[in-house]
């Protein structure tokens, strides 16, 4: 008679017969029905934390929790963070909210972020994804076309958020979807045009069921390359979608609509008023009508917010404050070489002014960086030295070097 730790005590296969035999103390279990327990608790884990994911009333992150959570990796940009903390509390509340007798169900807002390139709207988003405890998905609205025309359906958004939420539908259901580049798809002129606009006004059209709320066939493995997989339903009335955009030129929009306002005689007592270096605070729902999206899908995005343009102190602090700061994330790279690295303070306002030249927001601050320290990074794990101090002397002589100095806007 074989031992029991010769044979799986489940399936009874003995040690010759399976590729791995994991012996305890009073029995043995193989590889095979190893790999089914594993996908037994797995489903079993799903279906116990599927319907409040594990938060209660008293869980729940409040807004000012949030925001402090964002002040970490994110400088300024106050309003943004409020309404971004208030919408995600609120979006928790509604997924908690129980039926009561009065009949009074909340509906989601969605929110629209508009803000230079550079200013934070993505890592907003991919930073308030670390917190949350719902599944998040960042979809770029760039690729999205109208249906039937080369491009990604307008469906693989959902595709997305399923993936995120491991296929969980009901999870997928309560989840938070960030567009992208929602100004990538504006309509391309205010005159309808006889050709169909299939990825501007289209791809809008397309996004206003889903925004609303409706029950949406999702073709799980993406749209046409799998023309015969089954389908599944995914309601989106609790999903919150928050879309950013750059919105390029719409300050001209909005320097039109003031300056309306300022004809005859009220024109002294406004005009003094308006902030011309930062006119995307003055922003309304009609400048993004302007623009170029749809009424329609401007009344599903019921809350505006702005991301006010980087001045030199924000960049400067940018460039070495936050947790993931770019100078901390280059002293690391340099500390797994086994190399110390130290900037003076003058090369911070240094990298700073040509950041202000290059109008890139804080994507400016690691090109510049890149440019300086290229050289240190090509050639030093080689040379096994231990310690590189960066001068201003030094990084002047290796930036103006750099193809990176041709680059200036006008």
């Amino acid at each position: 008679m074989a031992k029991s730790g010769d044979i799986c005590t489940f399936c009874g296969k003995s040690r010759k017969d399976a590729n791995l035999l994991i012996t305890g103390i009073s029995g043995a279990i193989c590889d095979d029905c190893a790999k089914q327990a594993y996908e037994i608790v797995k489903e079993e884990n799903k279906t116990v934390g599927g319907a409040s994911f594990g938060l209660s009333q008293n869980d729940l992150p409040k807004p000012q929790d949030i925001k402090d959570f964002l002040d970490q990796y994110i400088i300024g940009q106050v309003d943004a963070k409020r309404y971004l903390s208030v919408s995600v509390y609120n979006h928790y509340k509604r997924l908690l909210q129980k039926m009561t007798s009065d009949d009074v169900e909340i509906e989601k807002s969605n929110i629209i972020m508009v803000g230079a390139t550079g200013t934070g709207k993505t890592l907003l988003a991919r930073t308030i994804a670390k917190l949350l405890h719902v599944p998040f998905a960042i979809v770029d609205a760039t690729v999205l076309t109208e249906a039937g025309y080369v491009g990604e359906d307008i469906e693989s958004i959902l595709t997305r958020l399923l993936q995120a939420a491991d296929y969980n539908v009901e999870a997928a259901q309560r989840g938070i979807v960030f567009i992208d580049e929602i100004d990538k798809i504006a309509r391309k002129g205010d005159n309808p045009s006889i050709t169909r606009d299939v990825s501007g006004e289209g791809v809008q059209q397309g996004l206003l069921k889903l925004l609303e709320g409706s029950i949406v066939n999702v073709p799980p493995q993406g749209g046409r390359k799998h023309p015969d997989q089954k389908m599944i339903a995914v309601d989106t009335k609790n999903i919150l979608f928050i879309c950013g955009g750059a919105f390029d030129g719409i300050e001209k929009k909005i320097a039109q609509r003031l300056n309306t306002r300022v004809v005859g005689y009220a024109a002294g007592k406004d005009v003094d008023l308006v902030d011309k270096h930062n006119l995307l605070k003055y922003i309304t729902p009609t400048d993004l009508k302007s623009f170029g999206l749809i009424p329609e899908i401007i009344g599903r995005l019921p809350i505006l917010t702005y991301l006010n343009p980087l001045d030199r102190e924000t960049l400067r602090s940018i460039l070495t404050e936050p947790k993931n700061s770019i100078i901390k994330q280059y002293i690391k790279l340099f500390k797994m070489d086994g190399i110390d690295l130290s900037f003076e303070e003058n090369v911070y306002e240094f990298i700073v002014d040509k950041a202000l030249e290059f109008k890139l927001g804080a994507r400016g601050l690691r090109s510049i960086v890149e440019a300086v320290m290229m050289d240190a990074m090509f050639s030093m794990p080689s040379n096994n030295e231990k310690e590189l101090h960066v001068t201003l002397e030094y990084a002047v002589d290796k930036f103006e070097k750099s193809d990176v100095n041709r680059l200036k806007i006008a």
